[in-house]
């Protein structure tokens, strides 16, 4: 990527509608622009939008507006215009070729922001959470894209980086002193200092589970036996008929997925085949699937037939399913078809998928089990893979760290890992990025942003 090129991109989505936008970036983004809109003036004004009759060497092309964001008080830090014309593809379409035939170039995906973070306009953390604010189809996803946007998440871990190239800083001039036997880091405070950045590192880490699973989909796998309602509760969850409903046993034999938003959090529902003991190995295949989903899920909704099992019964059945699936997934116990048991289910959640009988109150216990992932988190929520990478290879530097301090090993031992630390935190922020990781965070970002 050439900074010194201008580089041009329909912002709006494909297709026809009310207003579309071209934007453009660069050095020469006013001159490229006024070769289309002989009206602007030599030097515009900043944050200003201009009255644009927009023409090429065939004619005019349209009536529209030209907004100019002077370097570095703009998105990019560079001189930014932003031409908003009528949504016809066909203006679209010459608009833009008139652009690159003035100079500019086609934006690669995700170069504008690509340019924000070399420009410093945003850290890399805060790059990432544009893609997962276009991308979010919750409020809870919005929230947490909008919370790493704000900077906060980037801040907290450049202090923490800089408190330890303080520490660093300080063992590495020992080095100088080596034959004087001086100590300008001092051990006890250092070790405090590495105890709370792993504490802090551990935190996040352990939030990832939350913020994965709102960025993903909060995936709840219904399990339980043939005939319990596991279809009929998808279906009344979904408000609609989406899974097959049948009395035979072992008609669900594969897994359907499903998402729709509680609360303001997307929820990914996976009815599973019924769990029973047959012979049949189609269905056999079937009941291992609902096991491995039920082990992937954050939430595990067991139904049980509430008109064929006394709660006791479906107590062991809990039991037993905790065995195969582990301690991961939370399990929901259900009693289904409660409108006809003849004894009452007790202190379980009973419900009447086929009535609508008690979903609000499952509803709620969803979301319930959703503050519960969140923990102490509060509004710093990891999301993204890579992040969740570098903090436990940090983390595991700072414990080497430690040890290297409890060991009384050399001081060039222990800036090695404290160094290690401060560069695996750095690469979350992008104070230490490889190129080609940037190719790979901004090619999947859409062309104009």
């Amino acid at each position: 990527m050439l900074l010194r090129d201008t580089i041009a991109a329909l912002s709006t989505a494909p297709g026809t509608g009310a207003i579309a936008l071209a934007r453009l970036s660069g050095p020469d983004a006013i001159r490229v622009v006024r070769s289309l809109v002989p009206g602007l003036p030599e030097e515009p004004t900043d944050r200003h939008a201009y009255l644009a009759a927009l023409s090429d060497s065939e004619g005019r092309i349209d009536e529209g507006l030209a907004t100019v964001f002077k370097a570095p008080r703009s998105y990019t830090g560079e001189d930014v215009v932003e031409l908003a014309v009528h949504g016809s593809p066909y203006i679209q379409q010459r608009v833009m070729e008139a652009l690159l035939a003035a100079g500019a170039r086609l934006a690669l995906p995700g170069e504008f922001t690509q340019r924000a973070f070399l420009n410093r306009k945003l850290d890399l953390s805060q790059a990432e959470a544009v893609a997962d604010l276009i991308a979010s189809q919750s409020a809870a996803q919005h929230r947490l894209a909008l919370q790493q946007l704000r900077g906060g998440f980037g801040q907290r871990i450049e202090g923490l980086r800089q408190q330890l190239i303080d520490f660093a800083a300080l063992v590495e001039l020992e080095l100088d002193f080596g034959e004087e036997d001086v100590e300008f880091a001092k051990r006890p405070q250092l070790v405090e200092l590495i105890d709370g950045v792993a504490a802090v590192c551990t935190g996040l880490i352990d939030s990832f589970r939350y913020g994965n699973a709102v960025k993903q989909g909060v995936p709840v796998a219904i399990v339980g036996a043939p005939n319990s309602g596991k279809s009929t509760l998808l279906n009344a969850l979904l408000e609609e008929d989406r899974a097959i409903v049948s009395d035979i046993p072992g008609t669900t034999r594969d897994t359907v997925e499903e998402a729709i938003t509680i609360g303001g959090v997307l929820f990914r529902f996976i009815d599973t085949a019924g769990i029973r003991r047959t012979d049949d190995a189609i269905e056999r295949m079937g009941i291992e699937r609902s096991y491995r989903k039920a082990r992937e899920a954050a939430i595990v909704v067991l139904l049980g037939d509430a008109t064929v099992m006394n709660e006791q019964a479906f107590a062991f059945e809990a039991a037993m399913l905790r065995e195969r699936i582990g301690e991961g997934p939370v399990i929901i116990p259900v009693l289904n078809k409660a409108d006809l048991a003849l004894t009452p289910p007790g202190s379980t959640l009973a419900i009447s998928a086929k009535a609508g009988q008690g979903l609000e109150a499952l509803r709620e216990r969803f979301l319930v089990q959703v503050n519960a992932l969140q923990g102490g988190t509060g509004d710093a929520a990891v999301t993204n893979a890579r992040h969740v990478d570098a903090l436990t290879k940090a983390r595991a530097a700072l414990h080497d760290a430690r040890n290297a301090i409890e060991r009384g090993l050399s001081g060039e031992l222990l800036a090695v890992d404290l160094r290690r630390a401060q560069h695996h935190l750095g690469e979350i922020t992008g104070r230490i990025t490889p190129d080609d990781l940037l190719g790979s965070i901004f090619s999947r970002f859409c062309i104009g942003k």
